[in-house]
């Protein structure tokens, strides 16, 4: 049971407040935070902060002593790596338009690239690692994504709404197949149009969104969606393809699960995401950095409906996770209340990390092989790393923030 100290991404699109002002540091910040990682990446391991206050790398850690710390079935599954990363993302502006390949196709693409002879940190590299990558953002605060097809015959209603003439015949396009196939012809149509196309149908399709926004049509949130990535990418073939995406709002606690092919971006708010921990990307759009369309296409999926959000499974009064059909991770909730203060406890054959992200909260081992109890206590900001071989954990609230709340947050491995 030891404190993290973690690595912040200072991505372009971030906040210069919501990671600061979780942390406790002063804002804005001087420049955009758009990522806190807590984990064992090597991109940016955290830092384990001993007793003493020495610190050392958590990937040192695990590469010295695998098994202590992510316990037998982990290392029999995952070798010597944390399958999981925790972050928390704060994104003021859209992220790109991307989707993650599945286990089978992210091993083909990585072998493929090695044999190619294309060096891993390459900026045309699609596949750094031979890992899948499913995601889980829940939300913070109001969170906005785009996530998956919309249901076919919907955007055809859209498409009918809009009603621009230089696209009229992709709109009889998907309207004469409204499944996933003609979703599949009508994106490949899109994403490969060339640009002297776009410089002329993308400025009637913002004309037509702002037209339907000042009359408060059907899908006026797609439209304004429209036309803030049509100004940030005015010639992307991006901003066509996201007419073909849900639209999604997350209030705080609620989740949206994103599997191999699921085509998304996040696009504004603050939010606690899971994943597996890999770099394979494969973008679409919205973007200046590396676009392989005939990749991308390999790896998407175009089943199209509704995205599930998730509200969280409630397992005590406490405490709620969100399951998933991922073996990487598993994320949890724990949230106090004055009228649910109960005590939280916490036990793994696996590497768990907490974060307290509302109030402060008390962590208590449990006594082992002699050992006397530890107690430790983790503010809000905080996280703690707990190997797999420490006792189990109690977590009670310490103090409650001015709403009357402390919430943290819990990572594990999801196969077990």
């Amino acid at each position: 049971m030891e404190l993290l100290r973690n690595a912040v991404r200072p991505y372009a699109w971030g906040s210069r407040t919501a990671i600061a002002d979780l942390l406790g540091r002063p804002v804005p910040t001087p420049h955009p935070e758009a990522e806190l990682w807590m984990g064992a990446h090597p991109g940016d391991p955290s830092r384990v902060v001993r007793p003493d206050g020495d610190e050392v790398s958590l990937l040192s850690l695990l590469e010295e002593d695998p098994a202590h710390h992510l316990g037998p079935v982990c290392v029999q599954r995952w070798g010597g790596r944390l399958p999981f990363l925790l972050k928390v993302l704060a994104a003021d502006e859209p992220l790109s338009l991307q989707a993650h390949p599945s286990a089978e196709q992210a091993a083909e693409g990585f072998r493929l690239e090695e044999e190619a002879g294309i060096a891993r940190n390459a900026p045309n590299r699609n596949y750094p690692d031979p890992t899948a990558k499913p995601e889980l953002v829940c939300a913070l605060t109001e969170f906005h994504a785009l996530a998956g097809f919309r249901e076919a015959q919907r955007t055809v209603r859209l498409l009918d709404e809009l009603a621009v003439p230089s696209l009229r015949a992709h709109r009889e396009l998907l309207a004469a197949q409204p499944d996933a196939d003609g979703l599949r012809a009508l994106f490949t149509t899109w994403i490969t149009l060339p640009e002297n196309y776009l410089r002329e149908v993308l400025p009637e399709l913002l004309e037509a969104c702002v037209e339907h926004v000042r009359g408060h049509g059907e899908f006026a949130l797609e439209c304004r969606t429209v036309l803030e990535l049509g100004e940030a990418y005015p010639h992307d073939a991006g901003v066509l393809a996201s007419l073909l995406l849900n639209r999604i709002v997350l209030q705080p606690g609620e989740a949206i699960f994103l599997p191999a092919g699921n085509l998304h971006a996040y696009l504004n708010g603050t939010g606690i995401e899971i994943l597996a921990n890999s770099d394979n990307i494969l973008r679409c759009g919205l973007t200046p950095k590396h676009v392989d369309v005939p990749e991308l296409l390999r790896v998407l999926d175009f089943a199209c409906g509704d995205m599930r959000v998730l509200k969280g499974e409630s397992l005590d009064a406490n405490l709620t996770a969100y399951r998933t059909p991922a073996d990487e991770f598993e994320l949890s909730r724990l949230d106090w209340t004055p009228a649910e203060s109960g005590v939280v406890h916490l036990d793994s054959p696996g590497p768990q990390i907490l974060l307290c992200t509302k109030g402060s909260v008390r962590l208590t081992s449990s006594t082992h092989n002699g050992s006397m109890p530890r107690e430790l206590r983790l503010e809000r900001g905080q996280s703690v790393w707990l190997a797999a071989s420490d006792p189990a954990v109690q977590v009670r609230p310490a103090e409650l923030d001015l709403d009357g709340r402390a919430q943290v947050f819990r990572a594990a491995a999801g196969a077990f």
